[in-house]
This record gives C-alpha cells, structure tokens and sequence, in this order.
C-alpha cells in the first residue's frame, strides 16, 4: 500500500533529514485523506505490515488531527534544522526541490488547524500563528509556483491523468454541475473558461453561454451539446495534474484566521484579495479582467462566507478538499441531493457525511472495524465528521 511504502521510506531513512521530513508529510496527506473520507481509520498501528500487524485498530479522527498535526511539527522543524541529502529523481511532486517540501508542509499545518477550528479552538489558533509568526522557520506557499500539483505521465496510458482517462471514453459523464456553473455566471467569474467549455451557443452579448448539469443525471442530459464540459487544462489532458495544495487556499485560509482576530501578520482584506489574485493568476486570467473582479464582484466584504465561497471556487478539481470544506462551512449552500436515485435519497438533506466503510475493511479487520461501523445508522450517508459543525442536516 501507499501508507506502507511510506513507513518503510521512514524506516529506512535514518540520518537522511530531508528524506524523513518528507515521508512525515507524505504521511499526513495520505491519512488526511483516509480519515476525512471515512472518518474513524486505523492511524497508531497502520502500516505495520512487516511487523506482523495484520489487523490494526482505529484511532478516533478526533485522535488523529491532533496527532497528524504533531507529526507535520516534526517535519517542519526536520526541515528547518536543514539536511543533505538529496531527494532525487524518484520526487515526482517537487523534482527535489527541498524548499517547496518545506513551504507545502507548512501550509498542511494550516490547512489542517483551520479544518478543526470550530471543534478545537485553541490548537487550531496555536498552530496557525506559530506557523505564521515564524516564516523564515515555517515558510508557506505564497505563489503559484509553490502549488503542489502532481503531473501524470500522459504518453503512457498506465499513467494517464484519471478524469481526461475517463473523459477519454465517457465524454457524456463529464461535465459542469449547475451548482458551480450557476454561481459563476451571476459574478461572470472570468475563471469560468478556465475550469469549464462554452456550448456553443452565445448570450445577446455576444458571450459564450456556459450551462451545468443537474448533479447526478449526467446520464439524462439531452441534449448533451447544451451543458458545459470540463476544459482541456481540467479534464480532458492525458498528461493534466492533480492539485494536492494551492497558494490561493493558504491565503484564504489566513483571511479566516484575520477575520477570526488571529494574530496572521496580515489582514483579512489583503489575505482575501491575494488569494483571489493567485487563483486567478493560476487560469490564466488577464491582471486587467483579473482586477476588475478584484474590484467587482469579488470585492471584499468583511464577510467568512465570501472568504469560503472564493475558496471553494478556487479548489476546482480537489474533490476530497472540496467536500471537506463543504461539510465544514456549510458552502455552496444550495448543494442538494442528487435526484432520481434510491428512494432512501428522500430521507436528506445534504450530500453524504462520509464513504461506507469497504467490504474488504469489514471482512478482513472486523474484529476492529466493526464497533465504528454499528455507529452508522445510514451506511451510504455516514457520520459527521468531528469537525463537522453544521445542525439541521442529515
């Protein structure tokens, strides 16, 4: 497994500063994933496999975030000791580059803390200001050349780009959903042709038109010429990328932390807006267009729920991060259960919590895996997760 291959890259790393550092980070991004997709996971024995730990036992997620962030502490003073050794050719995020290891495992550290700000104040402001106050120990990404975006090797079809692989023989079931599409076309969000294609058709104007599915009836469009598919750049590039961390999202979250009263270094306006001009530097868009959003519909009003919907807009295609910040804002509000499904479905309110644990996990780690899953009364919905806040929902 990934998770494995990590430990033994750990294991194998003594006296290699950077390398260390590195697998810590590559630790927490992978168990990031776990537990906010299913919530409860083994973290404390998993792994082990060498070691004979066949059946690892869970860890609480409110177990895990405190501890994901005490492992990120240990890399980032790893790398702020400075090591060595060299990465090497196998660094396929960063080519080697020590540095942006070290600004991306400090942004995580923020990412992280801010996640759980509403269900641990206290560390959760502790870690963005001790990251904050210190840059030239805990640097952050602070332009787009700092993203973490991980390239797939589009001339070999073992490594194409998984949603352009999909595209490549389902183009119907890829497209833009109405939601995010909707919201754009009131603001006229220059980003729009970035993320998504026209149909074809035009306004009045003389504008191309960009039109959304209805979430989850991709299948029923007709006819399909009339909605917006992804772009080239997002999902249709055999050789595109997956972003794991942008610079716009570590200055969204610091406007958060300004408008929270944090001590950030920064104000939550100047946050806010060079988050949006990174994000809008990163499609493409013109310094002119870009500034008169900046100044137009983007302009800054004070407010957190326009810092999470720029946010949640300039996330486009990290799924897991989107979901995630979702269940923890409560933005896009008008997200729905996608129609015509189960009837169950009419039982909801809001997409689900968290994934069902898989078949596999149940069958070979019942033994620890089934207290946390009796927890589940909807087994396709889930449990909130522990940072999710929200009320009303179910």
């Amino acid at each position: 497994s990934i998770y494995g291959n990590i430990k033994t890259i750990q294991a194998r790393s003594e006296g290699l500063t950077n390398m260390l550092s590195v697998s810590k980070v590559m630790e927490v991004h992978t168990i990031l994933i776990a537990t906010d997709r299913w919530r409860d996971v083994p973290y404390t024995e998993a792994g082990l496999l060498v070691d004979g730990k066949l059946q690892p036992s869970y860890d609480t997620q409110e177990e895990i975030y405190p501890a994901l962030l005490a492992k990120l502490k240990e890399a980032a003073d790893g790398f702020a000791e400075g090591g060595t050794d060299d990465l090497g050719d196998g660094d396929l995020l960063f080519a080697g580059d020590v540095e942006k290891w070290q600004k991306f495992c400090n942004s995580l550290r923020l990412r992280i803390a801010m996640r759980i700000s509403g269900v641990s104040t206290e560390l959760s402001k502790s870690v963005v200001e001790e990251v904050l106050a210190n840059p030239a120990k805990y640097p952050i990404m602070t332009s787009n050349e700092d993203n973490a975006f991980f390239y797939w090797i589009g001339s070999d079809p073992n490594y194409y780009e998984p949603v352009a692989n999909a595209f490549r023989t389902r183009p119907n079931d890829h497209g833009g959903s109405d939601v995010m599409i909707n919201h754009m076309n009131e603001r006229k969000d220059p980003r729009r042709s970035a993320f998504f294609s026209p149909t074809g058709a035009t306004e009045g104007s003389g504008e191309p038109v960009f039109n959304g599915f209805v979430i989850g009836s991709l299948a029923w469009a007709s006819p399909v010429s009339d909605y917006s598919r992804l772009s080239v750049k997002y999902g249709q590039d055999l050789g595109g990328f997956s972003p794991f961390m942008r610079a716009a999202e570590v200055y969204f979250i610091i406007a958060e932390a300004a408008l929270k009263n944090w001590n950030t270094g920064i104000g939550a306006e100047e946050a806010y807006e060079e988050a949006l001009s990174l994000s809008l530097e990163e499609n493409g868009v013109s310094s002119g267009d870009a500034t008169a959003y900046i100044n137009g519909a983007g302009k800054y009003n004070g407010s957190l729920k326009q810092i999470w919907y720029e946010q949640w807009v300039a996330m486009f295609k990290q799924g897991m991060e989107g979901w995630s910040h979702t269940r923890r804002t409560g933005v896009p509000e008008n997200l729905y259960v996608a129609p015509g499904r189960a009837p169950q479905y009419t039982d909801h309110n809001v997409p689900p919590f968290r994934s069902p644990y898989p078949d596999t996990e149940r069958n070979l780690n019942s033994v620890n895996c089934k207290p946390f899953d009796e927890q589940v009364v909807d087994n396709l919905w889930g449990k909130q997760m522990w940072w999710d806040t929200r009320t009303g929902v179910h």
